[in-house]
């Protein structure tokens, strides 16, 4: 199996790239996101391979990190995603986008990406929730807050305090709590240091 590829861009497809290794010509699928991200023409660049092998066909599909490799194997675990739907979500939702919309159970976000419907977007939600947050490097804690907040991003001086909490030895669901009814007491303005102290008297009560 082929795990990685390093060599030069040789040509762009639609939805492929030609990468020339030492003379050898591979075909490589990749998201439209990956597609971007790649170089121009004639430049080095280096994929992580997914190797598909069928019985007429051995496919390779590329991508910049290993945690997007992984989501898109988690991605496949799914029922009714096959390689086509999950390299649509990718190439819509990056690996962090991807981690808050499965923790938050946000379907609409998911949904956005082509041929993804609201069904298919609810069993991803649903089937990734526990087994997603061992691959990214998302602080969950802040997940946890931002859920707490009903927020899509939770402020930063919010999220370093959830992280704060977390590493006095405080359970990620515990800070999370903490800080959001700290923030809905302090207001949205609060720095750290205030919020650290309200989040630890919240949950001394």
């Amino acid at each position: 199996m082929i795990g990685k590829l390093t060599g030069i861009v040789d040509s762009y497809r639609t939805d492929s790239v030609i990468l020339d290794v030492n003379g050898v010509g591979y075909l490589v699928n990749c998201s439209a996101k990956t597609l971007q991200e790649l170089p121009a023409r004639g430049s080095a660049a280096a994929l992580f391979i997914e190797t598909q092998v069928r019985d007429d066909q051995i496919k390779l599909i590329g991508f910049i990190s290993e945690v997007d490799r992984e989501w898109f194997r988690l991605l496949l675990t799914v029922q009714g995603v096959g390689s086509k739907v999950a390299l649509s979500v990718l190439g819509t939702l990056n690996a962090s986008e991807l981690a808050s919309a499965v923790a938050l159970q946000d379907k609409a976000m998911i949904a956005r990406s082509p041929g993804v419907g609201p069904k298919v977007a609810a069993r991803i939600a649903a089937e990734l929730r526990d087994r997603a947050p061992g691959i990214t490097g998302v602080d969950m804690g802040v997940i946890r807050l931002q859920s707490e907040l009903g927020a899509k991003i939770a402020p930063k001086p919010a999220s370093d305090a959830v992280s704060a909490l977390v590493n006095l030895g405080y359970g990620q669901m515990q800070a999370s709590a903490a800080i959001a009814a700290a923030m809905r007491e302090a207001g949205e303005g609060a720095e750290t240091a205030r919020l650290i102290r309200l989040g630890l008297k919240e949950l001394a009560r």
